[in-house]
């Protein structure tokens, strides 16, 4: 079976750190993006949403589990989907890059069909449903406070 593909990208006038923030807080997803809720079913053994923390998202009648498998600060957040849609080896990965005093977010994620022919429309379903919540991190994080080098970030 043929891997999908998918990738979207989206400019912020945040800064890198202030985008990560909110990646890195599943709780404060559903303000910015279309899941309806959120559940921390384990923490990572370094920090909560760390790497190798299980997460749950709610939309709908859909619920998903993700497991942080790798987290770059400021830099790279990347999740695997253990369970909730009927495809395999789901990877995304949310690049951030300095760019034109903001940041370019690039959301991309791979995916095997687990019935042969359907990958297609879940390669549309999931491409609208990351768009949507890439513009949605994007706009959110602009609307934060700027902050100063040696202040916390305000997510």
């Amino acid at each position: 079976m043929a891997r999908q593909q998918i990738d979207v990208r989206v400019h912020t006038t945040a800064s890198p750190a202030a985008v990560y923030a909110l990646l890195c807080d599943g709780a404060g997803w559903p303000t910015w993006s279309p899941i309806g809720s959120f559940e921390l079913e384990r923490p990572g053994p370094d920090e909560p949403e760390g790497v190798g923390a299980i997460r749950i998202f709610r939309t709908g009648r859909t619920t998903s589990r993700e497991r942080v498998v790798e987290r770059v600060p400021d830099r790279r957040f990347s999740y695997e989907l253990l369970s909730g849609l009927p495809i395999r080896d789901y990877r995304a990965d949310v690049d951030l890059t300095p760019d034109d005093g903001g940041t370019l977010i690039r959301w991309h994620s791979s995916f095997s069909a687990k019935v042969p022919g359907s990958g297609w429309i879940y390669r549309w379903a999931l491409g609208r449903f990351i768009a949507r919540t890439a513009d949605g991190l994007a706009t959110h994080a602009a609307t934060l406070p700027a902050r100063l080098p040696d202040q916390p970030d305000p997510a």
